[in-house]
């Protein structure tokens, strides 16, 4: 059972400060990195009058649920500021007029609904970065066009009767799934799929197999899942038969969200992820191996979510040090300004004072509103972040964001939702990143910070100057 607004012990210490403006003196000025003319990170703009097209069109099956999804979307729309156009005519496929639009929305499309000339406009407008919206049926749509195939992600090829069955969530950060909790139990009719798409594309939320009848996909089941594709953004859901699906708020925000994200309003990390094993994983027994060092604390909620309290203090992993490995965890600021500060340390000695991890290690900062060397996506003190290419992948205070800290040999490369911001290497050997711990910051009273989802996967050892 996960506790409720359970608080991680703290050790209480002298008030510490660590990530802030007057960092200790051992730190050294950003020369190096690359810089903007402001550390202030842009809240992402209201909504540029977005538009999307919903396609509808069947050469096969024809699902009763597109009038509801057809107006589900327009109201999402009106809702939420971008403007929607809806039609079953395939003459829509031209270069032209697909360029009025920033996403495509497939809505229970089935067959072949696109002649050649229609397919290669369709393929230009992906390539040169429109969006992709897939909604359940369209995965059972133009099983001759290998490009189709590719953004869809999969193609349909059975279903059983329909019936409840859980949802597991599998990212909790991207837009389309951050309102969810761990699990999600509704009832519609599940797909499966010819392939499995999860070494091609980024798996939002798979189906327990053990939770209904006629799964068929060995018990690894996506289920909605998004991915950069030949230029473009491609999200899917297979969701979506039911017109009940349509009212259903939880599937209305689900499908928002990935217009959102294609669309380009929202940032997430839609790089494939195999490999990650948990360090935390949003329950009380998960946080065995984590250390409090310094005052303050972090409290567990219900969801999961660790969120910083009081400070100036760390929590760390005190299992095992670590030394040629990727790091992903999601956080969100809480305060509108974006001024909530908290940091993410890797690279320190083991220990119960967390004045070690500033000597001796690195922190890659979260803070928006501070200098390029001190602000979100920064190895704090040392090198900026590419602020435009920051501030282009950053989601505002309140949405959840996605950090890649990856550590071969003395090379720290730093992805914000999926985009490489900072590219570091260590010079030093007191603070050397090829054995050490990691930790997250609890800073101070006003600052508050959440944290989901980490974890590690461990890479070859590397020399640090080669690959991307």
């Amino acid at each position: 059972m996960r506790a409720t607004g359970r608080t991680v012990t703290a050790v209480v210490g002298a008030a510490l400060l660590i990530g802030c403006v007057s960092g200790p003196a051992a730190s050294k000025g950003s020369s190096s990195g690359p810089s903007g003319s402001s550390g202030a990170s842009e809240s992402k703009k209201p909504s540029k009058g977005e538009r999307v097209l919903v396609f509808s069109k069947t050469a096969g099956f024809r699902h009763d649920s597109i009038p509801e999804g057809v107006a589900a979307v327009k109201s999402l729309g009106a809702e939420n500021g971008f403007r929607v156009d809806a039609t079953e005519d395939a003459g829509a496929f031209s270069s032209r007029n697909l360029s009025r639009y920033d996403a495509v929305v497939f809505l229970s499309t089935t067959g072949d609904v696109l002649n050649g000339a229609q397919q290669r406009a369709f393929e230009g407008y992906i390539k040169r970065g429109g969006g992709y919206v897939g909604i359940h049926a369209a995965a059972d749509t133009e099983y001759d066009w290998e490009f189709y195939g590719g953004l869809a992600g999969a193609y349909f090829q059975s279903h059983p009767a329909i019936q409840p069955a859980r949802i597991e969530v599998e990212d909790r950060a991207h837009p389309a799934t951050s309102h969810l909790g761990e699990s999600w139990n509704r009832t519609d009719e599940w797909y499966n799929y010819r392939s499995n798409p999860r070494d091609r594309a980024h798996i939002l939320a798979s189906l327990d197999e053990s939770s209904y009848s006629g799964g068929t996909m060995s018990g690894d089941h996506p289920i909605a899942w998004c991915q950069e594709y030949r230029g473009g953004r491609a999200f899917y859901t297979g969701s979506g038969h039911t017109k009940e699906s349509y009212a259903d708020p939880a599937f209305r925000q689900h499908l928002l969200g990935g217009i959102q994200w294609a669309v380009g309003a929202a940032e997430a990390d839609c790089r494939p992820e195999k490999g990650y094993s948990p360090l935390f994983d949003g329950t009380a027994e998960s946080l065995a191996d984590w250390k409090q060092a310094g005052p303050g604390s972090f409290s567990l909620s219900d969801d999961g979510t660790l969120t910083s309290s009081g400070g100036l203090g760390m929590l760390w992993y005190a299992d095992r040090g670590l030394g040629s490995y990727s790091l992903k965890l999601d956080w969100k600021m809480a305060s509108a300004s974006g001024d909530d500060n908290s940091g993410v340390f890797v690279g320190f000695p083991a220990s119960d004072d967390p004045w070690s991890a500033v000597n001796n290690g690195y922190e890659v900062q979260i803070d928006a509103s501070d200098a390029p060397d001190r602000t979100t996506g920064a190895v704090y003190s040392f090198q900026s972040a590419d602020i435009g290419k920051r501030d282009r992948a950053l989601n505002p205070p309140g949405e959840w964001n996605t950090y890649e800290i990856r550590v071969e040999g003395e090379r720290l490369r730093v992805y914000l939702n999926g985009v490489k911001i900072n590219d570091f290497t260590n010079t030093d050997p007191a603070r050397s990143l090829r054995d050490g711990h990691v930790g997250i910051q609890n800073h101070g009273a006003e600052d508050q910070v959440s944290f989901r989802d980490i974890r590690i996967k461990e890479l070859p050892a590397r020399s640090g100057a080669q690959g991307d």
